[in-house]
């Protein structure tokens, strides 16, 4: 059984899913630290994150753009922070964070959210991709 992030990949577990291509898939972490807040994960299931080869560590970028553009147009937020950690989960992801300071990058603050917040804001991203 692959990791939960792998799961998700494979429609095993539910998401709420953001836009996804042959190689990545973006989608809402479930317990975010601001409203917005977006993962991205390889469809490949590689642990650590510098341990991606070079093409998927230079495509997650491009791949993250467009959706970190999307979050910051729905959510007004100053900035879009991409944050690499890799703790909770051994697949290697990409958070992408609406964030006003660095106090809204704590991601031990995450809550869990109501699923129609998330539906609703999920749609939100989507639209504006």
């Amino acid at each position: 059984m692959g990791s939960v992030f792998s799961q998700i990949v494979n429609g095993e577990l539910p998401s709420f899913r953001i836009q996804e291509n042959e190689r990545f898939l973006a989608f809402l972490d479930i317990r975010p630290v601001r409203p917005g807040h977006t993962l991205i994960v390889p469809k490949e299931e590689v642990d650590h994150f510098f341990d991606l080869d070079e093409e998927l560590l230079q495509e997650i970028l491009i791949f993250a753009k467009p959706v970190s553009q999307a979050l910051k147009k729905v959510t007004g937020c100053e900035r879009v922070a991409a944050v690499v950690a890799g703790f909770d989960v051994p697949h290697a992801h990409l958070h992408l964070i609406p964030a006003f300071s660095m106090s809204d990058l704590d991601l031990r603050q995450g809550n869990s959210t109501n699923p129609d917040a998330l539906r609703d804001m999920a749609g939100k991203i989507r639209q504006a991709l």
